[in-house]
């Protein structure tokens, strides 16, 4: 069985180059990243959760998440410069496409009522953000793990692409759009 990666190489880069007229196989358009983001704003009052969530999301990426710290102080949210207020992991490589792989394949099967996922993330530059309204549709977590359910995003970084060769690329790599 060949992976994700072997198939972009293989495959997607040649269907790419066909679909838009691509000279230079470096113009190609290519997943460079995936960064999963959590805004934990409860963190203010509750250090612990922190811990919790950070252990929550390195189980389903695979790596350790990064804290988040804010930028400014808003008197009313009661927050001060400096405060963690959010979990980051950026995957690249290997690590990378194992995530989507376990993504597409394993959480996004799993999510209730799923149609698709909504053509409307994508950000002008080929970028595209999914948001997910809860951990649990991962199957490495398990129930008792988990304290509340939190939801997270997950930002695609795709480079030498508009959104049109971005939202083509995606779907090669198997990510179901809605029709």
């Amino acid at each position: 069985m060949e992976t994700l990666q072997e198939k972009y190489h293989k495959e997607i880069i040649q269907k790419l180059r066909e679909e838009f007229q691509i000279q230079n196989i470096m113009a190609v358009p290519k997943l460079v990243k995936i960064v999963v983001n959590c805004g934990l704003g409860e963190a203010i009052g509750d250090k612990k959760v922190l811990e919790k969530a950070a252990g929550q999301l390195g189980i389903i990426t695979g790596q350790k998440m990064q804290v988040t710290r804010a930028k400014k102080a808003i008197s009313s949210f009661k927050l001060r410069a400096g405060d963690a207020i959010g979990l980051r992991a950026t995957l690249r490589g290997n690590r990378m496409y194992i995530f989507f792989t376990k993504l597409v394949g394993l959480a996004i099967p799993r999510i209730r009522d799923f149609h698709g996922v909504p053509n409307t993330g994508f950000d002008g530059a080929g970028n595209y953000t999914l948001g997910f309204s809860e951990q649990t549709i991962f199957p490495e977590l398990e129930y008792s793990m988990i304290d509340r359910v939190r939801g997270f995003e997950v930002t695609f970084v795709i480079k030498n692409a508009n959104d049109t060769q971005a939202k083509r690329l995606l779907e090669l790599l198997g990510l179901p759009f809605e029709k």
